[in-house]
């Protein structure tokens, strides 16, 4: 990433620069990625195997389940603060850019892609609360989970997280 044109650079009260935020922030969301993602395909196989398998709903595929979820979100969270102090992110929101596929990606289809399977996940989560049956509770993770991943894994950045 290289460094922001000199009137992109804002100065804090308390002399941090909001690029070198940026840079850390990217790092972190950079690499909390790959804990999320192994995170999500462990639930999603375990509810898959708690469905088919007709296993007994435990605290253990709960907290499982809360796992992924919480990962998830502080995902996001790294992801929103990265949104608005990068010269990527809202930053870089124009007519122009929307004709850059790369920026394009960064500035809009990313971010959206991100919170819908973050709120696919959220949803399973909290549709599998209110199933009276184990099988029930294990299907709507297993669904809900794997559909939010599928649609995180379609707008990750691949060229440049590699």
């Amino acid at each position: 990433m290289s460094p922001p044109p000199d009137f992109l650079v804002y100065s804090l009260p308390i002399n941090l620069n909001i690029y070198s935020m940026a840079t850390g922030f990217q790092h972190l969301h950079s690499y909390f990625a790959y804990l999320v993602l192994i995170v999500l395909i462990v639930v999603i196989i375990y509810s898959y195997m708690g469905y088919s398998g007709k296993k007994p709903f435990t605290k253990q595929a709960k907290q499982f389940s809360l796992i992924g979820l919480i990962f998830a979100h502080i995902q996001l969270v790294f992801g929103l603060i990265l949104y608005f102090i990068s010269t990527k992110g809202i930053q870089a929101l124009s007519a122009e850019t929307m004709k850059v596929s790369e920026a394009r990606l960064y500035a809009l289809e990313h971010p959206l892609m991100m919170i819908i399977g973050i709120a696919l996940i959220t949803i399973g989560y909290m549709k599998s609360k209110k199933q009276s049956s184990d099988a029930g509770k294990y299907r709507m993770i297993w669904i809900y989970y794997l559909i939010g991943l599928i649609l995180i894994l379609l707008r990750i950045p691949w060229t440049d997280w590699l």
